[in-house]
């Protein structure tokens, strides 16, 4: 028989057997849905994690009470000392002119307020100094940075993020205007150029203020400050690093058999702690599929030995005259590969759109994980082959004259 007819005869069986067919074909999509939406979805993620989690300046580093990302043991962070104004400006001052340090304290939910227009109750109002800009890696679009002299004396001067004048002053300029937040008034000195959004959040929707200021305002009991370093070159990071180390310790008066009780971290270690978290749902994702499909690969056996019950006597016919046992066997194992490479590509395209589409939300890049999407569509192939071997085997080793008796 020839090998176009073989496929011929097993694509007509799958169709007249459709309900049957799309079952086993959505339990085959499933489990590669699974592991394809998450690849697709991780890769746009590392494709952006660079850019989108480059959050600190050049040559910079952060130190706070509480790490960037934790998973456990938080009542640990939570019990450390708070960074406390005080602790900051010592610290600021042992680090003298060998970096740049930025001191910030932040409050959110907060609404900005000017005239009869306002926005939505999500701002972030920030308390830091003049290294902010500069420290996160922000421009200036008009206007003035906050000076050393308005953290100085506390005063009510602020600068807005690209989101808040869209939405308070669309249509007119905000320099020199007078804005509310909580019922207190600041004085725009300048505006920042937008950066963008990013994994789902924007970081120009803020408004920053001299941390003078915002502690005068809400108090400076229960706040921790963050602080972030910024080293004059790359070659002077590991140094400027140590020696911010060993002034935290000093500051924090920490003896030296005492652990750090203060978190250290970088764009670097931001970005290899989240391309840890992706490797975990990576891994969670392939055991979740690699389950699917096992269980898909037991239900295809379970309808091709189904089918070959139902066919018994046409296969004693096809026998009777003249078809070789490796027909039949070809027969039915092309039926179940089909049946599972029909529901990876089914998988592969849902996987994909889904996976883009949570990209999409999370704004990050748009891909097509071509590797993952071949490993899906070969592990359906295998599948079909190893699970529907038995059942063609069986269908092509039955004797002719007992499937003609067959009823």
């Amino acid at each position: 028989m020839l090998l176009a007819e073989i496929f011929r005869l097993a694509f007509s069986s799958l169709t007249a057997n459709k309900l049957r067919s799309s079952l086993t074909v959505l339990g085959i999509s499933v489990g590669v849905f699974s592991v394809i939406g998450v690849m697709t979805f991780i890769n746009g993620m590392r494709g952006s994690i660079e850019t989108g989690l480059n959050v600190l300046g050049a040559n910079s580093f952060q130190i706070n009470k509480f790490p960037a990302i934790s998973f456990s043991d938080w009542n640990r962070f939570r019990n450390r000392r708070d960074v406390t104004a005080a602790m900051a400006s010592r610290f600021k001052e042992l680090m003298g002119d060998s970096a740049k340090v930025n001191l910030q304290i932040g409050r959110g939910g907060q609404t900005v307020i000017f005239r009869d227009r306002r926005t939505n109750a999500n701002v972030r109002l920030l308390g830091t100094d003049e290294n902010y800009v500069t420290a996160f890696n922000f421009d200036i679009s008009a206007g003035r940075n906050l000076g050393a002299d308005d953290v100085e004396y506390g005063r009510p001067v602020c600068m807005l993020g690209a989101d808040v004048i869209q939405k308070i002053f669309p249509d007119e300029e905000a320099m020199g205007k007078l804005i509310r937040i909580n019922g207190q008034n600041y004085t725009v000195v300048g505006l920042l150029a937008p950066k963008g959004s990013s994994f789902g959040g924007s970081p120009d929707n803020l408004v920053i203020t001299p941390i003078s200021r915002f502690l005068a305002i809400y108090g400076r009991s229960f706040r921790s400050i963050s602080m972030n370093v910024q080293a004059p070159s790359q070659a002077e990071l590991a140094a400027v690093q140590e020696k911010a180390i060993g002034a935290m310790r000093l500051v924090r008066g920490l003896h030296p058999e005492d652990l750090n009780d203060f978190e250290v971290f970088s764009n670097e270690s931001l970005i290899e702690m989240f391309n840890k978290i992706l490797d975990v749902v990576a891994a969670g994702a392939l055991v979740i599929s690699s389950i699917a499909l096992l269980a898909s690969g037991v239900g295809v056996m379970n309808i091709m030995l189904v089918s070959v019950t139902e066919r018994t006597k046409e296969i004693g016919i096809r026998k009777s005259i003249g078809a070789k046992k490796r027909s039949i066997l070809l027969q039915f194992l092309a039926e179940a590969v089909a049946l599972s490479l029909i529901g990876g590509v089914v998988g592969v395209a849902v996987g994909v759109g889904g996976g883009n589409a949570a990209a999409y939300l999370m704004n990050t890049s748009i891909n097509f994980p071509w590797l993952w999407a071949g490993i899906g569509l070969t592990v359906c192939g295998g599948i079909g082959v190893i699970f529907g071997l038995y059942p063609a085997w069986k269908a092509a080793s039955l004797d002719p004259i007992e499937a003609l008796r067959y009823e």
